[in-house]
């Protein structure tokens, strides 16, 4: 079973005063042509497709073309949840309709969990999609008072998960939560006040593979098991060492998984430089000129207006 994992696209986002949509759509063709190469039996995006409850509407148009290029053009069967960023009413309209084409959305959590089953030459893969746990919203679903945070809430929900799986299956759950120990960056909005939001790996256990998003580095979180595919673009300077990817994910007939970390190259890099205002404006021009640049002055003295004059430069 072969799956393509991606997250955290948030598309429609603003950098620095700066509309992204052009360099998403530039990467999300490049993730579309990965697709048509690899041809993978899924594609799972796990939250964080818009950046906001209200997206733009050249986020919704960008989005509505990918889906379409993924699901009607390339016949690929595509598991989506919402982020903490989404709304769930508007990510999940026309789920019913969409999945007769092979789009599964989960906006909403429900009181119980839905499964998608995939098949291969060594059975089928059981997958769970479960979107963004809001505590508020699981108290209500499950009936249960005592879940008073973020942890507490994706624990009761994974554990419904783990019991309603089909027996004798391989098992994916797609989610989008903070594990303990993982990394994260500046451009992540916080689950959740201190550290009630973060869950324990073990939270996971008896999954043949877990697809994460929230965080916006690829990693493993807490074994080989469980990843984040990372974020779609570098979103902060704090970014800047990041190399974005997306995960191709092979099962074999035993659920053992092998995770291979496929590069996205961005229309403009996020970088970080260095020096004094007279070398930089002095140094040779080149191929990067349009990267978005976060400058640190070295200079001891006063300038005049360095930030027009590096901006011209």
């Amino acid at each position: 079973m072969r799956i393509i994992h991606t997250a955290d696209w948030h598309l429609g986002r603003i950098f620095y005063g700066v509309r992204l949509i052009q360099d998403q759509a530039y990467a999300l063709d490049q993730f579309i042509d990965l697709v048509r190469e690899t041809k993978p039996d899924a594609v799972v995006i796990a939250g964080d497709v818009y950046d906001r409850a209200v997206p733009p509407p050249e986020a919704v148009s960008l989005l509505d073309e990918t889906l379409s290029r993924l699901v009607i053009d390339l016949k690929t069967r595509v598991i989506l949840i919402a982020g903490n960023h989404d709304s769930p009413e508007r990510l999940g309209f026309g789920t019913r309709l969409l999945s007769q084409s092979g789009l599964h959305v989960a906006g909403r959590i429900g009181l119980d969990p839905v499964w998608s089953s995939l098949a291969d030459s060594h059975g089928t893969v059981s997958v769970c999609a479960i979107p963004y746990a809001e505590p508020a919203l699981v108290r209500e679903r499950l009936g249960n008072p005592e879940l008073s945070d973020h942890a507490a809430a994706m624990r009761a929900v994974i554990a419904k998960a783990r019991e309603t799986r089909p027996r004798g299956t391989r098992s994916v759950l797609v989610a989008h939560a903070f594990v303990i120990g993982s990394e994260e960056s500046e451009s992540e909005r916080p689950l959740s006040v201190g550290a009630t939001g973060a869950i324990e790996p073990s939270v996971f256990d008896g999954f043949s593979f877990v697809a994460l998003g929230h965080l916006h580095r690829p990693q493993r979180a807490g074994n080989d098991r469980i990843h984040y595919s990372g974020s779609l673009l570098q979103y902060s300077f704090s970014e800047a060492t990041h190399a974005k990817s997306v995960n191709l994910v092979e099962l074999d007939a035993a659920g053992r998984c092998r995770v291979e970390r496929i590069p996205l190259t961005p229309r403009r890099a996020v970088r970080c430089v260095t020096g004094t205002l007279e070398a930089l404006l002095n140094a040779p021009a080149g191929s990067d000129a349009d990267d978005y640049l976060s400058v640190t002055l070295l200079d001891k003295g006063p300038v005049f207006d360095p930030i027009g004059r590096l901006r011209s430069k």
